[in-house]
């Protein structure tokens, strides 16, 4: 039994993340876009009436294609702030390698590219949100050093999480991945936890 092939939405969605990947950040346009999924610039924009909603789009595709609600089910589901806390950098951590190529791209776009920097902002916007729910839960447990706020303690986590930190790290620096998931566990939690 055949699958059926993609619809025109998803054949976008597809061609926008092959294409970011493949570019390293190189001007992926709408053009190039229709043009790989076999459709004209038109229905592109009949689907996504401008580059930062095709490029958000494409974010959360990935997310839904790389199931990263599955990846963050024990985080949400942990017992106590500091499992919450490691499930959360576990999964966090280890889907960085999967999404690295349009991470890649779109940081290299933003900063000359509106569309690509609203892309990239709302993606680690929502990152954000899931180092807060694990400081939150630390907080509540009464886990979480006294030396942070709440929001202090976030945006520390968030730096320790961020793309730059990974690609550093294993990219340049040759750190294996699970090497790199341990010492970001290590660090968040004497930087993060009660003594």
């Amino acid at each position: 039994m055949s699958s059926l092939p993609p619809d025109t939405r998803d054949r976008i969605l597809q061609s926008a993340w092959q294409l970011l990947e493949a570019s390293g950040g190189k001007g992926v346009r709408m053009t190039d876009i229709a043009r790989d999924a076999g459709i004209s610039r038109q229905a592109v924009y009949l689907h996504f009436p401008t580059r930062s909603e095709l490029l958000i789009a494409t974010t959360r595709y990935l997310d839904q294609v790389k199931q990263v609600d599955q990846l963050l089910l024990a985080s949400r589901q942990a017992a106590t702030g500091k499992e919450r806390l490691e499930a959360f950098i576990e999964a966090w951590g280890n889907y960085i390698p999967e999404i690295y190529g349009v991470a890649k791209a779109l940081l290299a776009m933003k900063d000359t590219d509106q569309a690509a920097d609203e892309a990239w902002s709302k993606r680690m916007l929502a990152v954000r949100e899931g180092c807060l729910a694990a400081i939150q839960a630390l907080k509540k447990d009464g886990t979480l050093s006294s030396d942070y706020t709440v929001r202090q303690a976030t945006d520390i986590l968030w730096t320790l999480l961020s793309v730059r930190n990974w690609e550093q790290l294993t990219q340049n620096c040759g750190w294996s991945q699970k090497r790199y998931v341990e010492t970001t566990k290590k660090l968040a939690g004497r930087i993060l936890l009660t003594d």
